[in-house]
């Protein structure tokens, strides 16, 4: 049974994908998710994990349906299943040529960061020294997505690129899961002047219950969490925030050993310098998997936000975000 009657939507999750956890996620009453389809996987590989989730949404067609455009997610939440959207967290489905954006956008791809840590044929990544922004290639990529209906995403991006990816583009722009640098400066966190002007172009910021993304790690507790939701929603509007658990539920080390190093390393990234993060983090005590999403919602409401604001960063700014980024191809 849904636990929780209020739309919800989570930004970003990259889960080991069972039928227990999309049973999990019906009981946390999660009606739709940003389900990551590939990291680093080329335009062929691509298409086979879209085949993996073509299978699972006919084994499990009872609990989940894909989502092609927003409106399906108002549809799986009447059928009580979960809608799964799809996102790249890299640039590298496409892999240099440009008509494959309106492939893959074709085929269900509705977002797609720009790069994934590292530089790439687009951009700037935020564990990079240098950052000359986006390249020739990426305005061309930036400008074809507006067109198709593909949303940009610059979680992953560095300062530059992610300030000349919200210039350019003519759709708002998002970043699915991250945090302020102000509340905790890992490099994947964004600074007060990346998401103002994120804000001010109408985008949408997903926060991040990733341990290493917050302050005190996996002892950040909930009320501390929802101290940085109140300062944020002061510097950028309530209507521009969300959630982007960034969970990846029962995950092996070798799925975060392909996440960072792919196929450029052939010793382990630790990103930041930091030895300590070369496994998965502890969970929050608040948040272990889909069925704490309640937990959020009584965390905001002791926080004193209004339930309506608490309706729009639960689920209400995501949806309102998609119907205006993704339409149909023109």
């Amino acid at each position: 049974m849904t636990t929780n009657p209020m739309l919800t939507i989570d930004g970003l999750q990259y889960s080991n994908w069972s039928r227990e956890i999309f049973e999990q996620m019906r009981e946390g009453g999660v009606n739709a998710v940003h389900a990551t389809l590939v990291y680093h996987e080329n335009t062929r590989e691509t298409l086979s994990r879209f085949g993996d989730w073509h299978r699972r949404f006919e084994q499990h067609a009872d609990l989940i349906m894909p989502v092609y455009e927003p409106a399906d997610i108002e549809r799986a939440r009447d059928s009580n299943r979960v809608g799964v959207f799809f996102g790249a967290q890299n640039c590298s489905p496409i892999e240099d040529d440009i008509d494959m954006v309106a492939v893959m956008r074709r085929l269900g791809l509705l977002i797609m960061q720009l790069t994934y840590n590292n530089q790439s044929l687009l951009a700037t990544g935020c564990y990079e020294a240098n950052d000359p922004g986006i390249t020739r290639f990426g305005r061309q990529v930036i400008e074809e997505m507006n067109r198709v209906g593909m949303i940009i995403d610059m979680s992953h991006s560095s300062e530059r690129s992610t300030l000349e990816a919200i210039e350019l583009s003519r759709r708002p722009v998002i970043i699915s899961h991250a945090n302020p640098a102000s509340f905790h400066p890992a490099k994947r966190n964004k600074s007060d002047e990346v998401l103002k002007a994120l804000a001010d172009s109408g985008g949408l910021l997903g926060f991040s219950v990733y341990p290493f993304h917050l302050k005190d790690g996996p002892d950040c507790t909930l009320e501390s969490f929802c101290n940085m939701v109140a300062d944020t929603a002061e510097l950028m509007g309530v209507d521009h925030i969300g959630i982007g658990t960034d969970l990846c539920q029962g995950q092996p080390q070798s799925v975060l050993d392909w996440m960072r190093n792919g196929r450029w390393s052939k010793e382990m990234d630790f990103g930041e310098g930091n030895k300590s993060n070369a496994g998965w983090p502890a969970p929050l005590e608040w948040f272990r998997d889909n069925r704490d999403f309640p937990n959020l919602i009584s965390g905001l409401r002791q926080k004193g936000f209004a339930v309506t604001d608490i309706e729009k960063i639960m689920g209400r700014n995501w949806l309102h975000q998609l119907t205006q980024g993704t339409p149909a191809e023109s």
